[in-house]
């Protein structure tokens, strides 16, 4: 577990936060806040509302109400493009990496790099092969289409990619699903390269062991709510755990 930040100030400020389709209440005046270098991982069975959550601040659905503070301003995403330019990163579970292309062309798909008329290779595979170096991450080859990189290798030139954009806030929806051990390990250490960077970071994960590894603190939304705030101390798992079910800890479990 990493040092959790000084920082008085978050960075990122929710409260009230409300999203409803239809009927179906999908967050119900949810609350939260994460400061710069901080890691917060966020979890909940499955329809806690974590998606939706993370959709809310990645400009991809508009809530219905509730306060969005950013660097200390009131601030509303109408398109996902608003969240980028203020500084937040979305990475989604399946990445949305082209396999077909290599490492190069995928960090700089859309915003390539041109020397008059001409696109500038060298200068794209210099700035891919820096900023992989800064997240120690070092593919056979940057030219190797990314289907052919492991899992945890794809996961970090998706990182990579939103790391071009300066972002101060990364979301990571579900980084380690279906990778192996090695691979998880290496997204472990990347997370915590990215707090190094003084970068704060969202988590999203079923994996308990991983979000202990890695938080500082963390959130559990059930039902669409707020369940519980825990220090990411392994300590606390019971209690994460009965908070995410909603079920009692029992006499002893509240004691240890």
């Amino acid at each position: 577990m990493s040092a959790v930040s000084t920082m008085t100030e978050p960075l990122l400020s929710i409260t009230g936060l409300n999203k409803s389709y239809g009927a179906i209440r999908v967050l119900e005046d949810v609350s939260f806040s994460i400061a710069a270098g901080e890691v917060v991982a966020l979890v909940g069975d499955n329809g806690a509302g974590k998606s939706t959550f993370i959709k809310s601040l990645s400009g991809t659905i508009t809530p219905d109400r509730g306060e969005i503070v950013f660097e200390g301003k009131p601030v509303q995403f109408g398109h996902p493009n608003d969240a980028v330019d203020l500084g937040i990163a979305t990475v989604y579970q399946d990445l949305a990496v082209c396999g077909n292309l290599d490492v190069v062309a995928n960090l700089f798909l859309g915003r390539e790099l041109n020397h008059g008329s001409i696109i500038d290779e060298l200068e794209m595979e210099r700035l891919t092969a820096g900023l992989l170096a800064e997240l120690a991450v070092y593919p056979r080859s940057l030219r190797a289409p990314v289907s052919s990189l492991s899992g945890g290798q794809r996961q970090s030139v998706a990182i990579a990619r939103c790391l071009l954009g300066a972002p101060k806030l990364v979301m990571l929806d579900e980084p380690t699903a279906a990778l192996g051990v090695a691979q998880k390990d290496q997204v472990t250490q990347l997370i915590r390269r990215l707090q190094a960077r003084g970068l704060a970071v969202i988590l999203i994960s079923h994996n308990l062991a991983e979000v202990f590894a890695v938080a500082d603190r963390i959130e559990v939304l059930r039902l669409g709510r707020n369940a519980g705030s825990f220090p990411g101390d392994p300590a606390y798992q019971d209690r994460v755990v009965s908070a995410i079910t909603g079920t009692a800890l029992s006499a002893s479990e509240e004691q240890q």
